[in-house]
């Protein structure tokens, strides 16, 4: 079976670098890999070190062993509905205003979107290792949620009632009572917004039973993952980082490790007086308090890191600061081997 690493948190912690530093290891070691990002922002293609990518996994030339994808949402939904619909109603749905804003705009269709394109990839058995950067909307929990969100609405006893669902012959009763009403209705509004409203939740209702097994298969692949949760020191990721533990028990197991990303040296925890003869007393002053600053830091990050390991009884996992993004698979395994705990997940 093939390996899911599921690398997840709140935007701007740095997890799709750390998702191609490990994508990256893990194809050095020998592993067949394919590391994909929801992201739409080019940051997985910038540190890779390649011009752009697609919805379709294609090699990384720098890197044997290596294939990379972003999500297109349009293309994964254009494939689903084609899949779980039947012709006609697939080409109702696509072309419908309706169902393009609900595809294109909520963050659960694009975090299940995701999903989705993960199952295929898990189920293509083409590769040893699929390593997942989540979307960043919701801290990453949008992702786990989704399956289940679009279950329940598409399913849902709303949905039901307005389509008369479990009523046998339910669409020709539309058409036949229904349709003519809206029709009316929409000829006094100036607009057909009634009847193509009634149709849209007509056909989207039919997508249920193909979109309720596949989102029970998607939970159950997220249910077998890796869980990795990035972070930093900062107030707002740590709070996503505490909600995978509070919120997400029953939709995914508990995370594999929490990473603290961007962690400033030990050694700056100690304030040095500066030997500089040449240094106006003023400028001598400011680094010194800079260099104050910089120690006070370090201590907050040991205490913060303490602190969240004693409430959730765990190990956690440090990778360094680095001054600048790495932009090659050289560059990323460097910042791999940084973190030996961490490089033990490309194995």
């Amino acid at each position: 079976m093939t390996r899911v690493l599921v690398v997840t948190g709140a935007g701007g912690v740095g997890k799709t670098t750390l998702s191609a530093a490990l994508a990256v290891g893990a194809a050095r070691n020998g592993l067949r890999t394919c590391v994909i990002t929801v992201d739409p922002a080019r940051r997985l293609a910038n540190a890779l070190g390649i011009d752009s990518l697609t919805n379709h996994p294609a090699p990384v030339t720098a890197q044997p062993g290596l294939s990379a994808a972003m999500l297109d949402v349009t293309a994964a939904w254009e494939a689903m509905v084609h899949r779980h619909a039947d012709p006609d109603v697939a080409d109702r749905l696509l072309t419908n205003p309706f169902f393009r804003a609900l595809a294109d705009r909520f963050p659960a269709a694009q975090a299940y979107a995701a999903g989705e394109q993960m199952a295929e990839h898990i189920e293509s058995h083409r590769w040893d290792l699929l390593v997942v950067d989540t979307p960043p909307a919701g801290g990453g929990l949008d992702f786990y949620r989704a399956p289940g969100q679009v279950r329940e609405v598409v399913g849902g006893r709303l949905l039901k009632w307005l389509t008369g669902a479990g009523l046998p012959g339910r669409r020709a009763l539309f058409r036949i009572t229904a349709r003519p009403a809206l029709r009316i209705a929409d000829t006094v509004l100036g607009g057909p917004l009634l009847e193509e409203i009634a149709e849209f939740l007509m056909d989207l209702r039919s997508l249920y039973d193909g979109l309720s097994a596949r989102a029970r298969s998607i939970e159950r692949h997220l249910q077998r993952a890796e869980s990795i949760v990035v972070t930093t020191a900062e107030p707002t990721p740590l709070r996503e980082a505490r909600r995978f533990f509070d919120e997400l028990q029953d939709v995914t197991g508990r995370p594999s490790t929490v990473v603290f990303n961007k962690q400033l040296p030990e050694d700056w925890s100690v304030s040095r007086n500066l030997r500089s003869p040449g240094l106006a007393p003023e400028v001598r002053s400011a680094a010194r308090d800079n260099l104050a600053r910089w120690a006070s830091e370090v201590h907050l990050q040991r205490d913060i890191k303490r602190e969240f390991a004693a409430r959730y009884r765990l190990h956690l996992v440090d990778v360094p600061w680095a001054a600048d993004p790495p932009t090659s698979v050289d560059a990323l395994a460097r910042l791999l081997n940084l973190s030996p705990e961490l490089a033990e997940y490309a194995h």
